[in-house]
C-alpha cells in the first residue's frame, strides 16, 4: 500500500519546506485529544490540561472532530504564513461548502479520496451520510456536525475563536520553544534540496518517503492506496515537533498536497517498510510455521530435524522455512553439508513495534 504524489513537470520552486503555526497547533491538539499516540509528550499534555480553563476544555472537546481521528485539511496550510492569525485569515477565505466537507471527514483513510466530495450543505445524501458518521463518533461530534450544517458561519467563527484562545493558553509558549528546532530542520531540508536535489531532501524527511526512480512521483509508505498530484500549486512539507509518530498527508481532490512530518530525532528509529511487516504477519498466520518457530526459538535446527520433530516431510518443511526466510524471521548458516536455521529474535521481537509504527504512520 502506497500513497503516490505525481510531480511530473513540477518547477524548481514547486516543492517547498516551511513551518506552519496552524499545522503545529493542530498537532498539539491531536496530542491532547489522543495522548496514547504520543507517550513521549505525556508530561507536556498533562501540564497543558492542568492550565486549561473549563470553558476552553469544553470547547476543545466539542470541536475535536477536526483533529482527533483525522485532521481537517484546512488545518494544514499549503501556503504557510508567519503567524497563526494570518493562517486563520486564509481559512476564513475558504467557502462554506469546502470547509464543511473537510470538517466532517471523520476518520483517517476515509472517503476523501478518488473524487471531489459532494457538499453536505447542499446535497441531501451527503448530509445524511455526514450526520450518520458523526453520530457514530459520539453525541458531542453529532451535535457539532448538526450545528455546522445548520449555521456554518457561526460554527466557523466559534472554531476560530477557540483556536485563538489556545494561542493564549498554551500555543504561543510552545511555538516559541519549538521555533529553534523547526528552523534548524528547515535549514537542513532546504540546503539538501538546493545542493543535492529532491531525492536527498525527501530521504531526510522520513524513511517512508522516497522519490520514484523516474523522478515523476513521490511515494509515501503508508497504509493507504491512494494517489494525488502536485499540480498546479506544488507540494508543501511542514516539519512538526509535536506530530511524531504520524506522517500526515493532505491528498484529497481539490486540495494541494501537504506533508506534515516529525522533525528529525537524534537517533531516529529505523523505518520498516510496510511490505516487510505484511510479509511477517502473513508468515506467522500459518499454524505449522508457528510450530516450527517454537522449535527454532530453542536453538538452530536443520530441515531434517524439524521434519522429524513435527512429523512432516522435508519438502513441506522447506516450503514453510522459505516463507519465514523471505519475511526475515529466520537466519541460515551452513555447517558442512547441513544448513542450520535459527530464529531472528530481534525481528520477531520488534514486529509489534513495527506494526504499531506502520498503523500510526
Amino acid at each position: 500500500m502506497t500513497l503516490r504524489i505525481d510531480i511530473t513537470g513540477l518547477p524548481s520552486d514547486g516543492l517547498r519546506f516551511a513551518a506552519s503555526p496552524l499545522a503545529e497547533l493542530t498537532a498539539m491538539l491531536h496530542v491532547l485529544a489522543a495522548p496514547a499516540h504520543h507517550p513521549q509528550l505525556a508530561g507536556w499534555a498533562a501540564d497543558v490540561r492542568s492550565v486549561l480553563s473549563p470553558q476552553l476544555a469544553e470547547r476543545l472537546q466539542e470541536a475535536e472532530f477536526l483533529w482527533r481521528s483525522s485532521q481537517a485539511d484546512f488545518l494544514l496550510p499549503a501556503r504557510p504564513r508567519s503567524t497563526l492569525a494570518r493562517e486563520l485569515d486564509d481559512v476564513d477565505r475558504i467557502d462554506d461548502d469546502t470547509y464543511a466537507t473537510a470538517a466532517l471527514v471523520t476518520t483517517c483513510g476515509s472517503t476523501r479520496m478518488r473524487s471531489v466530495a459532494r457538499s453536505p450543505l447542499t446535497d441531501a445524501a451527503a448530509r445524511e451520510r455526514a450526520l450518520d458518521l458523526a453520530q457514530a463518533r459520539g453525541a458531542r461530534q453529532e451535535a457539532f456536525a448538526e450545528r455546522l450544517l445548520a449555521d456554518p458561519a457561526a460554527v466557523r467563527a466559534r472554531v476560530r475563536h477557540t483556536l485563538e484562545q489556545c494561542a493564549e493558553a498554551f500555543f504561543d509558549a510552545a511555538w516559541t520553544g519549538a521555533a529553534a528546532q523547526l528552523a534548524a530542520d528547515l535549514r537542513l531540508k532546504n540546503d539538501l534540496l538546493k545542493h543535492q536535489g529532491i531525492g536527498a531532501a525527501l530521504a531526510s524527511v522520513s524513511g517512508a518517503i522516497a522519490l520514484a526512480a523516474d523522478g515523476a512521483c513521490i511515494t509515501v509508505d503508508k497504509l493507504q492506496d491512494k494517489a494525488t498530484a502536485a499540480h498546479p500549486g506544488g507540494i508543501t512539507f511542514i516539519p512538526s515537533v509535536f506530530n511524531s509518530p504520524h506522517l500526515v498527508v493532505v491528498h484529497a481532490p481539490g486540495w494541494q498536497p501537504v506533508v506534515q512530518y516529525p522533525v528529525a530525532e537524534p537517533d531516529p528509529p529505523r523505518q520498516v517498510p510496510l511490505e516487510t511487516v505484511e510479509l511477517r504477519l502473513e508468515a506467522l498466520s500459518h499454524p505449522l510455521r508457528l510450530r516450527l518457530l517454537r522449535t527454532l526459538a530453542r536453538g538452530p535446527h536443520t530441515t531434517g530435524e524439524l521434519a522429524h520433530a513435527w512429523e512432516l516431510t522435508p519438502p513441506e518443511v522447506s516450503r514453510h522455512l522459505a516463507v519465514l526466510r523471505r519475511a526475515g524471521l529466520l537466519t541460515a548458516q551452513r555447517q558442512g553439508r547441513y544448513i542450520h536455521y535459527a530464529l531472528n529474535l530481534p525481528a520477531l521481537t520488534a514486529l509489534g513495534t513495527d506494526l504499531l509504527a506502520a498503523v500510526l504512520r
